[in-house]
């Protein structure tokens, strides 16, 4: 009975001590910005080129504030970084996203549609004054596509709509739902297949047999208690990191409930994120049935802070765990050692994440993840390769304006996560949710190489070209467990001993894959997409090397670009 009450009410509490709180509020609040690795570059891309931390928010905790970079974008709009006529673009295409914090001037549409609608060009409809705003705006996604071998060409069809905006400019406000039906690309399809689940939307149902139809709802409502302390309670994803892959918290699986705490002092900010996860799905022929799940509980906190005027280091730490319990709803405790004090139940997650600015226009980044941690066994004085020895690591350099060619950006990255890592012996207490990782898409047992490199030669025009090398260990059938697959219980199945587990064990696959996109923007936020994406498996249970070749044209209206590059 203790159990069933302490699972019913975590949340509840914390959510309930934020809404007495909220009479409270202090200084001014705007909603987040959804985190769109397009928009997010634009935005980190200012603060790189001047070779330091901007004064407004840190930017390793994902996503942003509105207002917050309303008040960056302002301080920099006469700074010697915009210089490009596409740099210009950006911050006034930005600026405009973001108008009603903005102070200087962002011009109204000249041409709105029936004198009401698109009176700015970012809003199908908005009203705005100082006690209250609101900005509503249609989600469309269209793409067709080809891909030779597919029983089905890859398309898709979202619809939708996007709402946002502020109470008294201190409590902000977002809500955004869209209805899809969708047949995709081979191996994308292939992972819903494995995981039961499409990455990032969870839950489904089938559509003409071998396509996918699913509804998305994602929400906020944000406030500050203090002039240091922000709250926010939605049901959304977070992202922790510079890179383009995170292994302490990213946003590729399925939206969760959660509550997250920003206290922001000086050069410190102390991230506090209290969540209820999906466990596990009940299935039928391979779909997600109708029923009540069961639930899991992630607590996680970082704690970041600005190192001299251009580097900034965080140390993180999380637990997940199968009932909710108080112990972890402490914001400044140190979860490692409540866990041992319940008799280590739980799963306990520690490491580390850097950023370095070392030279206007180039950045060095990089994470830790450490999952499980024996000093002899780590350093291999009573063997190699221990089976306790998990984590992760990631290493990675930012250059922009690559040799001095305007807005010319370069990104590599390089992702290894040891055998085991991220799995746990208890159920629901893997560092996952709704069967997909809460981490990098392929779990642990990996190395990868990405490079990714972005051109804006006119201002309305972006090309992106990513490519993606990974080793990975696979197991060859449910009952085997190498090491790579996050769902299945670490102390079973396992072929090895103790020592000699290495990366890539189990069925060896290497995956080469490149992806070319162009983006237009033929009005503000409305983008036409073409692109061409190449994909080779080789794997030892192969005859031959799997190649794909996928061909797209795609219309968006505010839709993040789909991004299938796992």
């Amino acid at each position: 009975m203790q159990k069933k009450l302490l699972r019913s009410t975590g949340l509840h509490w914390i959510i309930l001590i934020c809404l007495i709180s909220s009479p409270f509020l202090a200084s001014a609040q705007g909603s987040y910005i959804p985190f769109d690795r397009d928009y997010y570059h634009l935005i980190d891309r200012y603060q790189i080129l001047q070779g330091k931390n901007n004064a407004f928010f840190h930017t390793a905790t994902k996503p942003y504030r509105r207002d917050d970079v309303a008040k960056y974008l302002d301080s920099i709009a006469d700074s010697e970084v915009i210089q490009s006529r596409s740099d210009k673009f950006n911050l006034a295409y930005l600026s405009q996203d973001n108008w009603e914090f903005v102070d200087r001037e962002t011009p109204e549409s000249k041409k709105p549609f029936l004198k009401s609608l698109y009176r700015r060009p970012g809003d199908f409809a908005h009203y705005y004054s100082e006690d209250f705003d609101i900005h509503v705006s249609p989600v469309i996604y269209l793409n067709g596509g080809f891909e030779p071998d597919n029983d089905q060409n890859p398309n898709r069809l979202s619809r939708g709509v996007v709402l946002r905006g502020s109470i008294d400019k201190k409590v902000g406000f977002y809500t955004y739902f869209t209805s899809s039906e969708a047949f995709f690309p081979t191996w994308v399809k292939g992972y819903a297949l494995h995981n039961g689940a499409v990455p990032g939307e969870g839950f489904w149902k089938q559509y003409n047999t071998n396509g996918y139809s699913y509804f998305s709802a994602l929400g906020h409502v944000s406030f500050n208690i203090t002039k240091h302390i922000e709250i926010e309670v939605g049901h959304d994803r977070n992202f922790i990191g510079e890179g383009y892959r995170s292994f302490l918290l990213s946003d590729f699986s399925n939206p969760y409930m959660f509550v997250k705490f920003n206290t922001r002092i000086w050069k410190f900010q102390l991230t506090n994120i209290w969540t209820q996860m999906t466990a596990d799905v009940d299935y039928d022929r391979g779909r997600p049935t109708d029923g009540r799940y069961p639930q899991k509980w992630f607590s996680f906190h970082r704690l970041g802070f600005n190192i001299g005027k251009n580097a900034n280091l965080g140390f993180f730490e999380s637990v997940m765990t199968d009932q909710a319990d108080f112990n972890y709803f402490n914001p400044i405790i140190f979860y490692r050692w409540v866990e041992q004090s319940l008799g280590t139940p739980d799963k306990v997650m520690l490491g580390l994440d850097g950023k370095w600015n070392f030279y206007p226009g180039m950045q060095l980044y990089g994470q830790f993840a450490l999952d499980e941690f024996v000093f002899s066994e780590f350093f291999g004085q009573d063997g190699k390769g221990s089976k306790r020895n998990k984590y992760g690591i990631q290493a990675g350099l930012k250059y922009y304006d690559l040799l001095k060619i305007s807005n010319l950006d370069l990104q590599l990255e390089f992702n290894s996560a040891r055998p085991y890592t991220f799995q746990e012996k208890n159920d629901y207490q893997s560092y996952s949710n709704w069967r997909t990782p809460l981490t990098h898409p392929r779990g642990a047992n990996f190395r990868e190489m990405l490079g990714i490199i972005r051109y804006q030669p006119l201002p309305k025009l972006s090309l992106t070209f990513q490519s993606m090398y990974q080793l990975y260990g696979a197991d060859p059938d449910e009952e085997t467990n190498w090491g790579g697959d996050v769902l299945k219980n670490r102390l079973e199945g396992s072929p090895t001993g103790l020592f000699g587990n290495i990366i890539g064990q189990g069925i060896e696959n290497k995956v080469v894959q490149t992806h070319l996109n162009a983006s237009y923007m033929l009005k503000h936020n409305f983008f036409i997409d073409a692109s061409h994406t190449w994909r080779r498996r080789t794997a030892q249970d192969l005859d031959a090397p799997a190649t794909h070749n996928y061909l797209q044209l795609a219309f968006r209206w505010n839709f993040i670009r789909p991004d299938y590059n796992y």
